[in-house]
């Protein structure tokens, strides 16, 4: 034997429904923000580690970034580089500097992998965040699936081309 539900408690059902999707703020039905992540490993020698995580937004990709065994107030550039490849010692399978628009390079042009220097407190820690208007998570800029390179040293944004970082003390794959 079946049971007719009345119309009141349909209305009643939408409305409940209806109420619980406005209080949820409707999470469903926004974009889903497009992230990637890398866990930096030390490379052969070095003891530098930890996590670097992209976000997109619309002013462009911000990098945060949380660096631990890395030298006591010390200054390193962190840049993307071409190939998503850390399973060389000193990080050189990774290839040059991620730059989709080298010919439009001149002197004091920021290659759009260098996504800039960051420090390293007392402790050898280094946490913050960069905006990285030139690069994305998708599309021709993107850094997916490429590999983020931890320097030992700062770079030169004025050098052409940009080299001077030295050599890698910790990389990691760029993964959704």
């Amino acid at each position: 034997m079946r049971k007719r539900i009345g119309g009141k408690a349909i209305k009643t059902s939408i409305v409940l429904a209806a109420t619980c999707l406005l209080l949820s703020g409707c999470s469903f039905l926004r974009p889903q923000e497009k992230r990637a992540d890398a866990q930096l490993v030390p490379t052969l020698g070095n003891n530098a580690r930890g996590m670097v995580t992209f976000i997109e937004h619309s002013d462009g990709v911000q990098v945060t970034y949380n660096l631990t065994g890395l030298p006591p107030n010390s200054d390193h550039a962190l840049q993307v580089h071409e190939r998503g490849d850390c399973n060389s010692a000193d990080g050189s399978g990774a290839g040059a500097i991620f730059a989709p628009a080298a010919e439009r390079l001149k002197i004091g042009a920021r290659v759009e992998g260098d996504l800039g220097n960051i420090h390293a407190d007392a402790a050898g820690v280094a946490a913050g965040f960069i905006v990285a208007p030139d690069v994305s998570l998708d599309g021709v800029r993107s850094v997916m699936q490429r590999a983020v390179l931890l320097h030992r040293d700062a770079s030169d944004p004025y050098a052409y081309p940009q080299h001077g970082a030295g050599p890698a003390i910790a990389c990691g794959l760029i993964r959704p």
